[in-house]
């Protein structure tokens, strides 16, 4: 698949506030300064689609980008950031459960993982309940140019295998760098493969 068009069509706190047409949503969400909007931005080729920032828990809303008149990308607030009050910290959980339980469009989420360190805790409580709840979703690694590949595949490997206790499939798998556009094309052509069976 290539992206020719993507444009900001809004932001909500709520599903009923969504974007009122009624296309296939792919969301993207990861604990906070996982390098989501960075990895929207290289996906859609476009640097400032996706708003940036070094300071983790920016975003605070559902924004939703309109690709190529007939999707959308979804780009979830992160979760697990500390620094933020207990009411803080509650308000986004309710934003992000809200979207992912309640939006009848999203046909496929995307859990972002930093791939220079094992995975965590908290990531792995969203997986599990995400699997309760019976909710479709893949994990893409991060940031992957910032090691060797013997080092990477270590890395991802004892990933799978803590995976692996709990899951007797694991889920599909990708590695991606936002600053070299590694992964993509996998992405986005498992994107396109998901839309044809719609």
């Amino acid at each position: 698949m290539k992206i020719s068009q993507a444009i900001y069509a809004g932001s909500s706190t709520r599903v009923s506030r969504k974007p009122g047409r009624k296309l296939p949503e792919f969301a993207f969400i990861g604990r906070s300064n996982v390098g989501k909007s960075s990895l929207i931005n290289m996906l859609c080729g476009k640097s400032r689609l996706a708003l940036t920032s070094a300071t983790p828990g920016k975003t605070k809303v559902v924004n939703h980008f309109l690709v190529n008149d007939k999707w959308y990308l979804v780009d979830l607030p992160g979760y697990g950031y500390a620094k933020m009050s207990n009411k803080g910290r509650e308000e986004l959980t309710a934003v992000i459960s809200d979207y992912i339980l309640n939006s009848q469009e999203m046909v496929m989420l995307f859990v972002l993982v930093d791939s220079r360190y094992e995975i965590t805790a908290r990531d792995l409580d969203f997986i599990s309940n995400l699997g309760q709840n019976r909710i479709p979703f893949g994990i893409v690694f991060t940031k992957c140019d910032k090691m060797g590949p013997n080092a990477l595949k270590a890395v991802i490997d004892k990933d799978c295998e803590i995976l692996s206790a709990s899951w007797e499939q694991l889920p599909p798998m990708f590695t991606t760098s936002s600053r070299t556009a590694a992964g993509k094309e996998e992405i986005l052509n498992y994107i396109d493969t998901i839309l044809a069976s719609l």
